[in-house]
């Protein structure tokens, strides 16, 4: 009999490995996107329902594989999860758009990409889709802007797939919350170096101090952010749920943000700079 398999990218750590484990440890068959050997080599030792496959999403071999992969296996795919993503800051006016380009590529055209190659499987069991975005999508912030343009780009995405794809059965959720413990962060700060190098001079000198403060605050987001089981947890509930829901709002903190969102422009930019306690 065909095992219930669910394929989730960018299942190495943070957010994506918890939402593995959660879903293995209740049930279902998944197949964990990672994109090195030795993350392959440890998740497939840590759970036994665990099926780690090599998958860059923005290599289309990798994509094609890792469904072809279940359906070799005679899985049934009830779910995908797009999770993997990455987060590109820094000034807009200096940003190397290469970096622009490739955030977009990861978080917004690597899920569609996902979705069309695991849609016939998705079709033949009437499964879901669930894609990770972000309160960000709807609360863009300075300096963070590329990271806040995909997450709204991939929810207006995420809005068209489900009623596109609301005639074959299948539902489609995006998840929305705000920060989270993740190496996400620690990614993003290592990536400053790299970033600011391949900026002009007169970057810093407009910038300089102002890029510091927002690193400075990721590190306050990473220590308060929500722990990832909540998102698992809630994966799970959307696989579940006789009707998932569109949207899932999670936490206190998303909550907030979701309604300053919606203030006049003058009054939400006030939020936002003092919220990043911006110079």
């Amino acid at each position: 009999m065909a095992n219930d398999a669910v394929l989730i990218t960018g299942a190495s750590t943070g957010i994506g490995h918890a939402i593995a484990m959660h879903l293995a440890g209740n049930g279902y068959t998944v197949y964990a996107g990672v994109r090195k050997e030795d993350d392959r080599e440890r998740l497939e030792a840590e759970h036994q329902r665990i099926r780690p496959v090599i998958l860059d999403v923005t290599v289309p071999a990798d994509v094609a594989r890792a469904v072809q992969t279940v359906r070799e296996n005679g899985d049934a795919l009830v779910a995908l999860v797009n999770n993997a993503g990455i987060a590109v800051g820094g000034p807009l006016e200096f940003l190397p758009l290469e970096a622009l380009r490739h955030q977009f590529e990861v978080n917004v055209i690597a899920p569609i990409a996902m979705t069309q190659a695991a849609l016939p499987l998705l079709r033949e069991s009437r499964g879901r889709i669930v894609n990770v975005g972000s309160i960000a999508g709807r609360l863009s912030a300075p300096f963070v802007g590329p990271y806040s343009a995909s997450k709204a780009a991939i929810a207006s995405l995420t809005d068209a797939l489900r009623q596109e794809l609301a005639r074959f059965g299948i539902a489609v959720s995006l998840l929305e919350f705000a920060s989270v413990k993740t190496p996400i962060w620690q990614k993003g700060r290592a990536g400053r170096d790299r970033l600011v190098a391949s900026m002009p001079p007169q970057a810093l000198t407009h910038y300089g101090g102002v890029v510091d403060a927002v690193m400075a605050q990721t590190r306050v987001e990473e220590r308060e952010g929500m722990d990832p089981a909540v998102i698992a947890a809630t994966v799970l509930a959307a696989l579940r749920a006789p009707k998932p829901r569109e949207r899932y709002l999670i936490g206190r903190k998303a909550k907030i943000q979701a309604v300053a969102a919606i203030l006049p422009p003058s009054a939400r930019d006030a939020l936002v700079k003092r919220a990043m306690k911006l110079p």
